[in-house]
Protein backbone atom coordinates (compact mmCIF):
# COMPACT_ATOMS: atom_id res chain seq x y z
CA UNK A 1 0.00 0.00 0.00
CA UNK A 2 1.24 3.57 -1.10
CA UNK A 3 -0.26 5.53 1.74
CA UNK A 4 1.87 7.06 3.78
CA UNK A 5 0.40 10.26 5.16
CA UNK A 6 0.35 8.96 8.83
CA UNK A 7 3.96 9.55 9.22
CA UNK A 8 5.08 12.28 7.16
CA UNK A 9 6.35 15.48 9.25
CA UNK A 10 6.95 17.13 6.12
CA UNK A 11 3.38 17.46 5.56
CA UNK A 12 1.44 21.18 6.00
CA UNK A 13 -0.78 21.35 9.67
CA UNK A 14 -4.10 20.84 7.79
CA UNK A 15 -2.41 18.13 5.53
CA UNK A 16 -1.68 16.55 9.05
CA UNK A 17 -4.56 17.44 11.50
CA UNK A 18 -6.69 14.73 9.00
CA UNK A 19 -3.62 12.05 8.65
CA UNK A 20 -0.71 12.23 11.24
CA UNK A 21 -0.45 9.42 13.43
CA UNK A 22 -3.06 6.95 12.17
CA UNK A 23 -2.14 4.08 9.63
CA UNK A 24 -5.27 2.04 8.49
CA UNK A 25 -3.41 -0.84 8.11
CA UNK A 26 -2.69 -1.40 11.79
CA UNK A 27 -6.56 -1.03 12.31
CA UNK A 28 -8.50 -3.43 9.49
CA UNK A 29 -8.19 -0.90 6.91
CA UNK A 30 -10.67 1.72 8.54
CA UNK A 31 -10.04 5.13 7.02
CA UNK A 32 -11.89 6.66 10.33
CA UNK A 33 -10.18 5.88 13.53
CA UNK A 34 -11.98 3.10 15.28
CA UNK A 35 -13.46 3.63 18.97
CA UNK A 36 -12.25 1.04 20.69
CA UNK A 37 -14.43 0.87 23.42
CA UNK A 38 -12.78 -1.95 25.56
CA UNK A 39 -12.00 -1.76 29.26
CA UNK A 40 -9.24 -4.16 28.96
CA UNK A 41 -7.24 -6.08 26.10
CA UNK A 42 -5.81 -9.68 25.38
CA UNK A 43 -2.45 -9.80 26.90
CA UNK A 44 -1.12 -12.54 24.22
CA UNK A 45 1.47 -14.97 25.43
CA UNK A 46 3.20 -14.70 29.31
CA UNK A 47 5.58 -13.12 27.92
CA UNK A 48 4.62 -10.06 25.99
CA UNK A 49 1.99 -9.47 29.27
CA UNK A 50 5.27 -8.85 30.97
CA UNK A 51 6.52 -6.10 28.74
CA UNK A 52 3.76 -4.45 28.42
CA UNK A 53 3.39 -3.96 32.22
CA UNK A 54 7.17 -3.30 32.51
CA UNK A 55 6.63 -0.96 30.06
CA UNK A 56 8.98 -2.38 27.98
CA UNK A 57 6.83 -2.70 24.64
CA UNK A 58 4.29 -0.12 24.06
CA UNK A 59 0.47 -1.73 23.24
CA UNK A 60 -2.50 -1.75 25.03
CA UNK A 61 -3.62 -3.40 28.26
CA UNK A 62 -5.97 -1.57 30.69
CA UNK A 63 -8.18 1.22 29.51
CA UNK A 64 -7.40 3.60 32.36
CA UNK A 65 -3.97 4.05 30.83
CA UNK A 66 -3.53 3.05 27.00
CA UNK A 67 -6.14 2.44 24.13
CA UNK A 68 -5.51 2.19 20.50
CA UNK A 69 -8.04 5.39 19.74
CA UNK A 70 -6.77 7.56 22.67
CA UNK A 71 -2.37 6.77 21.58
CA UNK A 72 -3.96 7.97 17.35
CA UNK A 73 -5.23 11.00 19.16
CA UNK A 74 -1.47 11.45 21.35
CA UNK A 75 0.44 11.05 18.21
CA UNK A 76 -1.67 13.17 16.06
CA UNK A 77 -1.04 16.30 18.66
CA UNK A 78 2.58 15.16 19.27
CA UNK A 79 2.74 15.85 15.50
CA UNK A 80 0.91 19.11 15.13
CA UNK A 81 2.66 20.65 18.10
CA UNK A 82 6.15 19.53 16.84
CA UNK A 83 6.57 17.67 20.42
CA UNK A 84 7.92 13.92 20.83
CA UNK A 85 5.35 12.87 23.07
CA UNK A 86 1.70 13.10 24.34
CA UNK A 87 -0.44 12.10 26.77
CA UNK A 88 -4.80 12.85 26.78
CA UNK A 89 -6.41 13.55 30.06
CA UNK A 90 -9.96 13.29 31.17
CA UNK A 91 -10.23 16.61 31.22
CA UNK A 92 -8.08 20.44 30.94
CA UNK A 93 -7.71 20.69 34.69
CA UNK A 94 -6.93 16.90 35.01
CA UNK A 95 -4.00 17.59 32.62
CA UNK A 96 -2.64 20.84 34.55
CA UNK A 97 -2.99 18.71 37.57
CA UNK A 98 -1.46 16.09 36.91
CA UNK A 99 1.43 18.26 35.32
CA UNK A 100 2.03 19.73 38.74
CA UNK A 101 2.16 16.55 40.40
CA UNK A 102 4.61 15.28 38.04
CA UNK A 103 6.93 18.23 38.31
CA UNK A 104 6.64 19.00 41.61
CA UNK A 105 6.78 17.14 45.32
CA UNK A 106 5.82 18.48 48.88
CA UNK A 107 7.85 21.68 49.59
CA UNK A 108 8.01 22.66 46.02
CA UNK A 109 6.89 25.66 44.45
CA UNK A 110 5.38 26.76 40.69
CA UNK A 111 5.97 29.98 39.35
CA UNK A 112 2.78 31.41 37.67
CA UNK A 113 1.54 34.47 36.47
CA UNK A 114 -1.71 35.89 38.47
CA UNK A 115 -3.59 36.40 35.02
CA UNK A 116 -4.53 32.49 35.04
CA UNK A 117 -7.63 30.68 34.51
CA UNK A 118 -9.62 30.91 37.58
CA UNK A 119 -9.73 27.06 38.23
CA UNK A 120 -5.83 27.07 37.81
CA UNK A 121 -5.67 29.53 40.58
CA UNK A 122 -7.60 28.09 42.69
CA UNK A 123 -5.41 24.79 42.26
CA UNK A 124 -2.79 26.84 42.76
CA UNK A 125 -3.96 28.68 45.91
CA UNK A 126 -6.30 26.66 47.63
CA UNK A 127 -5.99 22.82 46.73
CA UNK A 128 -2.28 22.14 46.42
CA UNK A 129 -1.02 23.92 49.15
CA UNK A 130 -2.89 20.96 51.24
CA UNK A 131 -0.42 18.80 50.03
CA UNK A 132 3.07 21.41 50.20
CA UNK A 133 3.35 22.41 46.66
CA UNK A 134 2.98 26.15 46.47
CA UNK A 135 2.03 28.31 43.39
CA UNK A 136 4.42 31.77 43.21
CA UNK A 137 2.43 34.61 41.82
CA UNK A 138 4.71 37.22 39.85
CA UNK A 139 3.42 40.61 40.82
CA UNK A 140 3.38 41.68 37.23
CA UNK A 141 2.41 39.23 33.80
CA UNK A 142 4.49 41.26 31.64
CA UNK A 143 8.10 41.70 33.85
CA UNK A 144 10.32 39.05 32.47
CA UNK A 145 12.74 39.91 35.22
CA UNK A 146 9.29 39.38 37.99
CA UNK A 147 9.63 35.71 37.08
CA UNK A 148 13.28 35.31 37.18
CA UNK A 149 13.12 36.89 40.51
CA UNK A 150 10.69 34.25 42.34
CA UNK A 151 12.48 31.20 41.05
CA UNK A 152 14.17 29.75 43.58
CA UNK A 153 15.45 26.29 44.42
CA UNK A 154 12.41 25.34 45.40
CA UNK A 155 10.77 25.73 42.37
CA UNK A 156 10.07 23.12 39.55
CA UNK A 157 8.84 24.74 36.53
CA UNK A 158 7.36 28.25 35.15
CA UNK A 159 3.85 27.70 34.00
CA UNK A 160 2.07 30.53 31.81
CA UNK A 161 -1.18 30.65 29.49
CA UNK A 162 -0.26 32.10 25.94
CA UNK A 163 -3.43 33.69 25.19
CA UNK A 164 -4.48 35.14 29.15
CA UNK A 165 -8.21 34.54 30.82
CA UNK A 166 -10.12 36.20 29.89
CA UNK A 167 -8.03 39.28 28.54
CA UNK A 168 -5.76 37.40 26.19
CA UNK A 169 -3.14 39.04 27.15
CA UNK A 170 0.15 38.06 25.32
CA UNK A 171 2.97 35.94 27.00
CA UNK A 172 7.00 36.58 25.54
CA UNK A 173 7.42 33.23 25.67
CA UNK A 174 10.56 33.31 24.59
CA UNK A 175 12.08 35.47 27.05
CA UNK A 176 10.35 33.65 29.97
CA UNK A 177 11.33 30.24 28.66
CA UNK A 178 15.34 31.49 28.72
CA UNK A 179 14.59 32.91 32.25
CA UNK A 180 13.26 29.72 32.93
CA UNK A 181 16.06 27.62 31.75
CA UNK A 182 19.05 29.37 33.11
CA UNK A 183 17.69 28.28 36.77
CA UNK A 184 17.23 24.74 35.40
CA UNK A 185 13.36 24.68 34.92
CA UNK A 186 11.24 23.71 32.46
CA UNK A 187 8.73 26.15 30.92
CA UNK A 188 5.06 24.82 30.56
CA UNK A 189 2.65 26.45 28.12
CA UNK A 190 -1.39 26.11 28.65
CA UNK A 191 -1.77 26.75 24.58
CA UNK A 192 -5.77 26.22 25.06
CA UNK A 193 -6.92 29.58 23.58
CA UNK A 194 -4.12 29.38 20.54
CA UNK A 195 -4.14 26.25 19.47
CA UNK A 196 -1.45 24.54 17.74
CA UNK A 197 -2.35 26.32 14.48
CA UNK A 198 -1.92 29.34 15.63
CA UNK A 199 0.98 29.16 17.94
CA UNK A 200 3.49 25.94 18.59
CA UNK A 201 5.18 27.05 21.80
CA UNK A 202 7.87 24.77 21.61
CA UNK A 203 9.36 27.02 18.52
CA UNK A 204 9.45 29.74 21.55
CA UNK A 205 11.74 27.35 23.59
CA UNK A 206 8.62 25.94 26.05
CA UNK A 207 9.08 22.66 27.21
CA UNK A 208 5.54 21.19 27.82
CA UNK A 209 2.52 22.18 26.11
CA UNK A 210 -1.16 21.47 27.70
CA UNK A 211 -4.63 22.14 26.46
CA UNK A 212 -8.12 21.61 27.68
CA UNK A 213 -9.19 20.07 24.63
CA UNK A 214 -12.87 20.66 25.44
CA UNK A 215 -12.22 23.80 23.53
CA UNK A 216 -10.96 24.70 19.80
CA UNK A 217 -9.45 21.24 19.43
CA UNK A 218 -13.38 19.13 19.82
CA UNK A 219 -14.37 22.74 18.46
CA UNK A 220 -18.19 21.67 19.28
CA UNK A 221 -18.93 22.36 23.29
CA UNK A 222 -20.32 18.16 23.47
CA UNK A 223 -16.56 17.01 24.96
CA UNK A 224 -14.44 17.45 28.20
CA UNK A 225 -10.78 16.39 27.38
CA UNK A 226 -7.08 17.83 27.93
CA UNK A 227 -4.24 17.02 26.29
CA UNK A 228 -0.23 17.23 27.24
CA UNK A 229 2.44 17.19 25.09
CA UNK A 230 6.14 16.88 25.67
CA UNK A 231 8.88 18.43 23.32
CA UNK A 232 11.84 16.33 24.43
CA UNK A 233 15.21 16.97 25.56
CA UNK A 234 14.72 18.88 28.80
CA UNK A 235 17.17 17.41 31.44
CA UNK A 236 15.16 16.44 33.63
CA UNK A 237 18.15 14.55 35.71
CA UNK A 238 20.00 17.79 36.63
CA UNK A 239 19.65 16.93 40.32
CA UNK A 240 15.74 19.80 40.32
CA UNK A 241 13.36 16.57 40.14
CA UNK A 242 14.77 13.50 42.25
CA UNK A 243 11.25 11.44 41.66
CA UNK A 244 12.02 11.73 38.22
CA UNK A 245 15.48 10.32 38.51
CA UNK A 246 14.17 7.86 40.96
CA UNK A 247 11.41 6.70 38.17
CA UNK A 248 14.55 6.94 35.77
CA UNK A 249 16.24 4.26 37.20
CA UNK A 250 13.63 2.18 37.84
CA UNK A 251 13.14 2.34 34.27
CA UNK A 252 16.41 1.77 32.56
CA UNK A 253 16.13 -2.12 32.98
CA UNK A 254 13.33 -2.44 30.81
CA UNK A 255 13.16 0.77 28.34
CA UNK A 256 15.64 2.11 25.77
CA UNK A 257 17.74 4.36 27.44
CA UNK A 258 17.39 7.46 24.53
CA UNK A 259 13.30 7.15 24.39
CA UNK A 260 13.33 6.93 28.65
CA UNK A 261 15.48 10.04 28.76
CA UNK A 262 14.19 12.30 26.25
CA UNK A 263 10.76 12.06 27.31
CA UNK A 264 11.12 11.34 31.20
CA UNK A 265 8.49 13.37 31.71
CA UNK A 266 5.62 11.89 29.62
CA UNK A 267 6.70 8.58 30.66
CA UNK A 268 6.35 9.04 34.38
CA UNK A 269 3.38 11.19 34.03
CA UNK A 270 1.65 8.32 32.17
CA UNK A 271 3.17 5.19 33.91
CA UNK A 272 2.89 6.87 37.36
CA UNK A 273 -0.37 9.24 37.00
CA UNK A 274 -2.44 7.53 34.77
CA UNK A 275 -2.39 4.16 35.72
CA UNK A 276 -2.54 4.79 39.68
CA UNK A 277 -4.83 7.88 39.57
CA UNK A 278 -6.91 7.54 36.58
CA UNK A 279 -7.81 10.47 34.74
CA UNK A 280 -7.19 9.17 31.56
CA UNK A 281 -9.46 10.27 28.55
CA UNK A 282 -12.04 8.01 27.78
CA UNK A 283 -11.62 7.02 23.82
CA UNK A 284 -15.35 8.03 22.53
CA UNK A 285 -13.68 11.32 23.49
CA UNK A 286 -10.69 10.60 22.04
CA UNK A 287 -12.11 10.01 18.98
CA UNK A 288 -14.55 13.36 19.12
CA UNK A 289 -11.06 15.27 19.47
CA UNK A 290 -9.83 13.44 16.72
CA UNK A 291 -12.64 14.50 14.43
CA UNK A 292 -13.18 18.34 16.01
CA UNK A 293 -8.86 18.28 15.09
CA UNK A 294 -10.27 17.52 11.49
CA UNK A 295 -11.46 21.06 10.62
CA UNK A 296 -9.42 22.93 13.29
CA UNK A 297 -7.48 25.47 11.13
CA UNK A 298 -10.94 25.72 9.13
CA UNK A 299 -12.17 26.85 11.95
CA UNK A 300 -9.61 28.90 13.90
CA UNK A 301 -9.41 30.90 10.42
CA UNK A 302 -13.01 32.07 10.54
CA UNK A 303 -12.72 32.70 14.28
CA UNK A 304 -10.15 34.82 14.31
CA UNK A 305 -11.11 36.96 11.51
CA UNK A 306 -14.62 37.11 13.24
CA UNK A 307 -12.77 38.39 16.23
CA UNK A 308 -10.93 41.05 14.57
CA UNK A 309 -14.06 42.44 13.23
CA UNK A 310 -15.96 42.10 16.54
CA UNK A 311 -13.21 43.82 18.37
CA UNK A 312 -12.98 47.02 15.98
CA UNK A 313 -16.83 47.31 16.48
CA UNK A 314 -16.77 47.14 20.10
CA UNK A 315 -13.90 49.34 20.43
CA UNK A 316 -15.69 52.21 18.98
CA UNK A 317 -19.17 51.57 20.60
CA UNK A 318 -20.23 54.59 22.75
CA UNK A 319 -21.15 51.93 25.49
CA UNK A 320 -17.84 50.23 25.89
CA UNK A 321 -15.14 51.59 28.15
CA UNK A 322 -12.21 49.21 26.87
CA UNK A 323 -11.69 46.47 24.85
CA UNK A 324 -9.02 43.92 25.69
CA UNK A 325 -8.08 42.09 22.30
CA UNK A 326 -4.33 41.80 20.83
CA UNK A 327 -5.35 42.56 17.58
CA UNK A 328 -6.40 46.27 17.96
CA UNK A 329 -3.23 48.80 17.52
CA UNK A 330 -4.26 50.38 20.89
CA UNK A 331 -3.59 47.18 22.93
CA UNK A 332 -0.78 46.75 24.85
CA UNK A 333 -0.05 43.25 23.74
CA UNK A 334 -0.29 44.61 19.62
CA UNK A 335 3.45 44.30 18.83
CA UNK A 336 3.83 41.04 20.58
CA UNK A 337 0.67 39.62 19.18
CA UNK A 338 2.54 40.27 15.57
CA UNK A 339 5.45 38.36 16.48
CA UNK A 340 3.98 35.32 18.40
CA UNK A 341 0.13 35.40 15.85
CA UNK A 342 0.58 36.60 12.83
CA UNK A 343 -2.16 34.13 11.70
CA UNK A 344 -4.33 36.13 14.73
CA UNK A 345 -4.64 36.37 18.41
CA UNK A 346 -6.79 33.68 19.10
CA UNK A 347 -11.27 34.95 19.32
CA UNK A 348 -11.63 35.51 23.20
CA UNK A 349 -12.60 39.38 23.82
CA UNK A 350 -12.99 40.58 27.01
CA UNK A 351 -14.07 43.81 27.41
CA UNK A 352 -16.27 46.15 29.85
CA UNK A 353 -18.79 48.56 29.80
CA UNK A 354 -19.57 52.24 30.87
CA UNK A 355 -22.61 51.34 32.91
CA UNK A 356 -20.77 49.03 35.07
CA UNK A 357 -21.81 45.82 36.50
CA UNK A 358 -26.30 46.60 35.73
CA UNK A 359 -24.83 46.89 31.94
CA UNK A 360 -23.05 44.35 31.88
CA UNK A 361 -26.16 42.15 33.29
CA UNK A 362 -28.14 43.96 30.92
CA UNK A 363 -26.06 43.00 27.58
CA UNK A 364 -25.60 39.57 28.93
CA UNK A 365 -29.81 38.75 29.48
CA UNK A 366 -30.25 40.61 26.25
CA UNK A 367 -28.45 38.75 23.39
CA UNK A 368 -30.59 36.56 21.33
CA UNK A 369 -27.39 34.64 19.49
CA UNK A 370 -24.54 34.34 21.91
CA UNK A 371 -25.33 31.94 24.57
CA UNK A 372 -24.82 32.61 28.03
CA UNK A 373 -22.10 29.91 28.88
CA UNK A 374 -18.62 29.12 30.72
CA UNK A 375 -17.35 27.80 27.53
CA UNK A 376 -15.05 29.05 24.83
CA UNK A 377 -13.96 27.27 21.74
CA UNK A 378 -17.00 26.17 20.74
CA UNK A 379 -17.92 26.98 16.97
CA UNK A 380 -20.88 28.78 17.93
CA UNK A 381 -20.72 32.17 19.83
CA UNK A 382 -20.64 32.50 24.00
CA UNK A 383 -20.93 35.19 26.32
CA UNK A 384 -20.29 35.52 30.02
CA UNK A 385 -20.01 37.68 32.97
CA UNK A 386 -16.40 36.36 34.26
CA UNK A 387 -16.61 37.84 38.04
CA UNK A 388 -19.76 35.56 38.53
CA UNK A 389 -18.39 32.73 37.33
CA UNK A 390 -15.15 31.63 35.91
CA UNK A 391 -13.62 33.55 38.46
CA UNK A 392 -16.34 33.44 41.21
CA UNK A 393 -15.11 33.43 44.40
CA UNK A 394 -11.65 34.66 44.25
CA UNK A 395 -10.63 37.88 46.25
CA UNK A 396 -11.21 40.91 44.43
CA UNK A 397 -7.77 41.51 44.43
CA UNK A 398 -7.12 38.37 42.33
CA UNK A 399 -9.78 39.11 40.18
CA UNK A 400 -8.89 42.22 39.24
CA UNK A 401 -4.83 41.13 38.82
CA UNK A 402 -6.15 38.76 36.62
CA UNK A 403 -8.36 41.95 34.84
CA UNK A 404 -11.61 40.65 35.66
CA UNK A 405 -14.17 43.46 37.42
CA UNK A 406 -17.90 43.55 37.69
CA UNK A 407 -18.04 45.06 34.70
CA UNK A 408 -16.36 42.87 32.55
CA UNK A 409 -18.08 40.69 29.81
CA UNK A 410 -15.92 37.74 27.90
CA UNK A 411 -16.99 36.77 24.71
CA UNK A 412 -15.71 33.57 23.04
CA UNK A 413 -16.72 34.30 19.11
CA UNK A 414 -17.82 31.35 17.14
CA UNK A 415 -17.79 30.89 13.37
CA UNK A 416 -21.69 32.15 12.63
CA UNK A 417 -22.07 35.39 9.74
CA UNK A 418 -19.70 38.47 11.42
CA UNK A 419 -22.56 40.94 10.84
CA UNK A 420 -25.14 38.76 12.74
CA UNK A 421 -22.97 38.70 16.00
CA UNK A 422 -22.20 42.33 15.58
CA UNK A 423 -25.99 43.49 15.14
CA UNK A 424 -26.59 41.06 17.75
CA UNK A 425 -24.30 43.01 20.47
CA UNK A 426 -24.97 46.43 18.94
CA UNK A 427 -28.82 45.76 19.57
CA UNK A 428 -28.59 44.98 23.38
CA UNK A 429 -25.78 47.97 23.85
CA UNK A 430 -27.93 49.83 22.66
CA UNK A 431 -30.87 49.36 24.43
Amino acid sequence: MAYQAFNDDELGFTTKQLHAGYDPAEHHMAKAVPIYQDAAFELGDFDRGIRLFSFAEEGDSYSRYSNPTNRVLEKRMASLEGGGEAVSMASGMAAIANIFLNLAVSGDEIVVPGTLYGGTITLLKKIFPQYGIKGVFVPDADDISAYEAAITDKTRGVFIESLGNPNSNVADIEKIAEAAHRHGVPLIVDNTFATPYLLRPFEYGADIVCYSATKYLGGHGTLIAGICVERGGFDWLNGRFPQLEDFYNEKIEFIPEAGLRKYLFSKRLKMTYLCDLGAYMSPTTAFYVLQGIETLSLRMERHVQNAQRIAEFLASHPAVSEVSYPGLPGSPYYEAAKRYFPKGPGAIISFRLKGGFEAAKYLIENVRLFDFMVNVGDAKSLIVHAATSTHYGQPIEVQEAAGVFEDTVRISVGIEDVEDLIKDLDQALRN
